[in-house]
């Protein structure tokens, strides 16, 4: 059965008072609620219908309604409004993740030393999107008419925020407008798909809402790339030295400078759990005279994780392969992804 208007207003009512108060709520505080527009005796017949209808229960006879499971539901779907996070509770999510990525930044180093130290070559380690993100949900919160705060709600759940400055006065009903606009046109989209749609649009909206959504769409874009950024710790370059086949300076130095300013360039296989790369194999003139071995690892939260090592072709594949398997197994682990740790092989 559809719910009148009437009935539906009554039900949105019964559900925030009951979960602001946790008591029954009665037919003069719902009368208070809704203005006086309907009278006590109205709503007692509408409470006693929605009752009926399974919506609302009435825990005593002299009591007031509180919601079913079944009550909270059309709430839920259809009555309920969507709440704006305030300004402290977003830079609060913010400080809070900053935090996480801030364990994941020192877990990464003492990894890639770890492991340097335990194979003897130099490593590197890092951790990257398995999909790209994209933007979920804009929001856009008035200061003034030249400022603006621009909330965005990635693909990966975090909530980042930025100033937006306009040189153009904008109007505040330009903002909800605004909003639909990016939440209709340019969530789900990657930063160069925003930049199409943004011209898709520009010659449907005023010039002073075109320049806001040029900038939030800008600041989208910026931030979509730099939270996508693979962060790549290397550690133990020095360890070269050591090796016969790099007691020429340059060539040692060579590579050390490769490690140091081109980590990014390092090899990244995105599908196998482990690969191995054999001098010519590698695609960068600096790494023709070295193998890569590389693991990959679960972070969760939709991210992956790589850990390589770099040395010479001459290299024990089969113990640095055990030993990064071990370690991609145990970061696996750490990331809460398996619960046991494998058994211990018995001495034999």
């Amino acid at each position: 059965m559809e719910l009148s208007e009437r009935k539906r207003q009554i039900l949105k009512v019964v559900v925030e008072d009951y979960i602001r108060t946790a008591e029954p709520v009665g037919s003069k505080a719902i009368a208070t609620e809704m203005g006086g527009s309907v009278s006590s005796a109205t709503i007692r017949n509408e409470l006693s219908d929605l009752t009926e209808l399974g919506y609302l229960e009435q825990p005593h006879t002299s009591a007031g309604r509180i919601p079913s499971p079944k009550g909270y539901r059309p709430y839920v779907n259809e009555l309920m409004e969507e709440q704006r996070l305030s300004l402290a509770e977003t830079e609060k999510i913010n400080q809070s993740l900053q935090l996480k990525m801030e364990e994941l930044d020192r877990l990464l180093v003492q990894a890639g030393r770890a492991v340097s130290a335990l194979v003897r070559y130099p490593a590197y380690i890092a951790a990257s999107r398995k999909t790209e993100l994209t933007v979920r949900r804009f929001e856009l919160l008035a200061v003034d008419e030249w400022n603006s705060i621009l909330v965005m709600m990635t693909s990966d759940s975090r909530v980042k925020s930025q100033l937006l400055r306009t040189q153009l006065k904008v109007e505040p009903t330009d903002l909800p407008v605004a909003a639909n606009l990016l939440n209709s046109h340019f969530t789900g989209a990657d930063p160069g798909g925003m930049s199409q749609r943004l011209m898709n649009v520009a010659d449907q909206v005023s010039p002073q809402l075109f320049l806001l959504l040029s900038q939030a769409v800008s600041c989208a874009a910026d931030a979509l790339e730099e939270a996508g950024q693979r962060e790549i710790v290397t550690a133990g370059a020095s360890r070269l030295l050591k090796l016969p086949e790099f007691r020429d300076a340059d060539k040692a130095h060579e590579l050390m400078s490769f490690l140091a300013d081109s980590k990014e360039e390092l090899p990244m296989p995105e599908r196998r759990p482990m690969e191995i790369l054999i001098g010519p194999e590698n695609v960068k003139e600096a790494l023709k005279d070295t193998s890569v071995v590389v693991a990959s690892y679960d972070i969760g939260d939709d991210m992956r994780g790589l850990i390589g090592v770099v040395g010479p072709t001459r290299m024990d594949y089969a113990a640095v392969a055990a030993r990064l398997s071990g370690f991609a197994e145990g970061l696996t682990r750490l990331f809460g992804k398996q619960e046991e740790l494998p058994p211990k092989e018995e001495r034999k």
